[in-house]
């Protein structure tokens, strides 16, 4: 009995007030247990730093390794054109240990000591002081890494800008010369390469016989002021000697002639011509035939002779020889030719003298024929 109440006492006394009251935990919480989480919550995904570089545009990360030293030792980064006034001096920053440049390719033809290039630790320095008209163009930079003797252009490292300089006395970019001669190919856009020195100048091409202006439409002829005038689509109709005009806030400004030739260069077989020095030759007489091909300037040709004193083994001396002719601003004519020479001219010599042009897309004969007078 007695131990009844004392199991009484205690069950009323302790154990009764905790039935019906929420367990406590006596661990520790867990850091953000207690946090209220919302449900269905939208949230936007952030996108990945690696994504956000491969959205960039190529153009801004080709510029990324080039920038122009401003006062004071400020740096700029370069778009794709800039404007300085002509007389002020330039300096540019291509970022790597070994760096290539391109620029205005007359500077190196006269080896113009106002353009200077450094290569330092980290980077490489070009100069140019005292700026003209003539400066103006393309000034761009690679990283070039190299293995052994071999060098690679790194793509992902360039930078490149054009840089107009503006001098309100020479609207054109000046040239050596005075006269120029541009190749109308139908397969491929010419340029006349009347480029401005300001980009805000208005531009009007013009065929000298008969005086007129030639129309741009913005088509099949644009203006650009990087290169000039574009034929997209040449043809015969455009051959001729034009020039162009140029206004900007002042008297307008005429830049030098160009002689448009039409020239069809096909893309298979050489396009050969062959002229014999005289078509009637006199004993004893010397005679030269000369085979001539106007082509693509990667393209070799190479040429080989039929003529009438083969057979008999007479002597001839044959000379072949190619050049690059100069068609503006990235584009080259190569001509290249084969002279026959017959020194002393005989019965044996007469008849026709074949030359017989070929290249990786085939091969070309062209004849002419020498008689006795």
């Amino acid at each position: 009995l007695t131990s009844n109440i004392a199991f009484f006492f205690f069950f009323f006394f302790f154990i009764l007030p905790v039935i019906g009251q929420p367990t406590k935990s006596k661990r520790p919480k867990e850091p953000g247990e207690n946090k209220i989480r919302p449900v269905n919550k939208k949230v936007k995904p952030k996108a990945p730093k690696t994504k956000e570089r491969e959205s960039v545009d190529s153009s801004l990360k080709s510029q990324s390794i080039l920038t122009q030293v401003m006062d004071k030792g400020h740096f700029q980064k370069l778009a794709a054109t800039l404007s300085l006034a002509a007389g002020q001096s330039v300096e540019l920053r291509c970022k790597g240990s070994n760096v290539t440049w391109n620029y205005p390719s007359y500077l190196d033809t006269f080896k113009d000591s106002r353009l200077s290039i450094k290569q330092l630790d980290r980077y490489s320095q070009l100069i140019l002081a005292n700026s003209t008209a003539a400066d103006t163009g393309e000034y761009s930079c690679w990283l070039q890494p190299c293995s052994g003797n071999k060098c690679r252009k790194d793509e992902t490292k360039t930078g490149s800008t054009y840089i107009f300089f503006t001098d309100k006395e020479e609207l054109f970019v000046p040239t050596p010369s005075y006269f120029e001669i541009v190749y109308l190919n139908p397969d491929k856009p010419a340029v006349i390469p009347c480029r401005v020195t300001t980009p805000s100048a208005k531009v009007t091409l013009h065929r000298e016989f008969p005086a007129e202006e030639i129309e741009t439409d913005g088509t099949d002829i644009i203006y650009d002021a990087k290169k000039g005038f574009v034929f997209q689509h040449p043809t015969s109709d455009h051959k001729g000697i034009v020039y162009c005009k140029a206004e900007s806030h002042g008297a307008p400004q005429i830049s030098i002639k160009y002689h448009l030739l039409y020239v069809e260069v096909p893309k298979g077989p050489p396009s050969a011509s062959v002229a014999v020095s005289s078509s009637g030759a006199g004993v004893r007489d010397r005679v030269r035939v000369v085979c001539t091909v106007l082509g693509e300037p990667d393209v070799d040709v190479s040429f080989r002779w039929q003529y009438p004193g083969q057979e008999y083994e007479r002597p001839v001396n044959i000379q072949n020889s190619w050049r690059l002719i100069n068609r503006g601003i990235g584009h080259t004519t190569r001509i290249s030719k084969s002279v026959l020479l017959v020194e002393d001219f005989e019965d044996t010599d007469v008849g026709n003298y074949v030359c017989i042009a070929q290249n990786l897309q085939g091969e070309t004969a062209v004849a002419t024929k020498v008689e006795l007078k």
